[in-house]
């Protein structure tokens, strides 16, 4: 039995606090003992401040626990940031400077030259890039983020296809649901049988995370993949899961089977006993009629990417189907993912270079 970690939450009350609450309730490795929101919640037991909104009921101990000013001082080492992009821009960097490992959701600083952003089945490899910030060259502390929740069940889905075949071209419409907004998130008289095609930022943040995610790490910066992205984003009238109709264009031609069988191999966190990695990150399915939501958001416990409706396409090559858990997989349980990852790595440990050395260009394979 290993000695839990004492972790924080920034924006403990919003949907992804709310989140990061329930599925740290009973992590093996972590154990929340901060949580803090905004001034007008400081000094509030939990259960007064936020309005739980979750499945699963809300834990005795977090109820009453007060709501902490979001300040560095007295916060944990370890912080699961849940801010809206504008607040994080201001306070995930104090948090860093004061030596603290800041595991952020936000979009704030995912596209910064120095940060990781990290999906640790397709680029643990990016971390070294913790290096070389000034808050961790400073204090020891640093910023990882993990990608958009529409970024990641595509990217996973992508990833192998990738490694075997190359991707010269990829064209993504996105079905995203309700819950990717927050709460109250889309008035009902706006979404209720209706499809609002426009979310703010989502094309380009979904463009942009990618490619940067599907880069290569080339020792001191990432290097974007070279291939030509274009995304459509639409708002729908599901509660929880992303859907996305993709057409992919090959560097190399491959069968039906050849696809299938790649997302099939694709375990590369196999054995590393992360307690919330999936066991299969890319679940296919045959039926002509799936993914859907309501039956498929769950595999892998709300952590894998469903693919289905592989067939060809008259545009490129092969086109298909993606579904994520847009809360869990694509928001909290990313973020504690890479928290997980970071702690096989010894970088949990401000100023710790005791597992991996700052330039490995493999960290995946120190956890063997």
């Amino acid at each position: 039995m290993r000695q839990r970690r004492k972790v924080g939450i920034l924006g403990a009350t919003g949907m992804v606090g709310q989140r990061f609450i329930q599925l740290l309730e009973n992590h093996p490795w972590f154990e929340v003992t901060w949580l803090a929101a905004s001034d007008r919640s400081s000094g509030k037991p939990y259960g007064e401040a936020a309005k739980w909104k979750l499945d699963t009921p809300l834990p005795h101990n977090i109820a009453n626990m007060l709501v902490s000013p979001a300040i560095p001082q007295a916060a944990p080492k370890i912080i699961f940031a849940a801010l809206d992009a504008d607040i994080a821009r201001e306070m995930e960097p104090a948090f860093a400077a004061a030596g603290c490992a800041v595991i952020s959701n936000s979009s704030a600083f995912r596209m910064h030259p120095d940060v990781p952003l990290v999906i640790p089945e397709v680029n643990a490899d990016h971390l070294p890039l913790i290096e070389e910030q000034q808050w961790r060259k400073a204090s020891g502390g640093y910023i990882v983020t993990n990608p958009n929740c529409s970024a990641i069940g595509l990217v996973l889905a992508l990833k192998p296809i990738a490694e075997r075949f190359g991707i010269e071209a990829i064209f993504v419409s996105t079905m995203q649901a309700v819950s990717g907004a927050g709460y109250p998130g889309v008035a009902s008289l706006d979404i209720l049988g209706n499809v609002v095609p426009f979310i703010k930022n989502e094309e380009e943040k979904l463009q942009e995370e990618t490619l940067k995610l599907l880069g290569r790490w080339n020792g001191r910066a990432v290097d974007p993949l070279a291939a030509k992205l274009s995304a459509h984003c639409n708002r729908v009238p599901v509660e929880d899961g992303h859907m996305e109709c993709v057409s992919i264009k090959l560097s190399k031609k491959a069968s039906r089977e050849e696809l299938i069988e790649a997302w099939r191999d694709f375990s590369p966190l196999a054995g590393q006993a992360l307690p919330s990695a999936p066991a299969q990150p890319v679940e296919f399915v045959s039926a002509e009629d799936r993914p859907q939501p309501r039956l498929d958001r769950m595999r892998g416990n709300g952590m894998a990417s469903t693919v289905g409706r592989l067939r060809p396409c008259s545009l490129f090559d092969w086109k298909f189907t993606v579904l994520s858990h847009n809360t869990i997989r694509g928001a909290a349980g990313a973020a504690i993912l890479n928290a997980e990852i970071l702690e096989k790595l010894g970088k949990l440990d401000p100023g710790s270079d005791s597992v991996v050395a700052a330039k490995s260009n493999d960290p995946v394979a120190a956890l063997a």
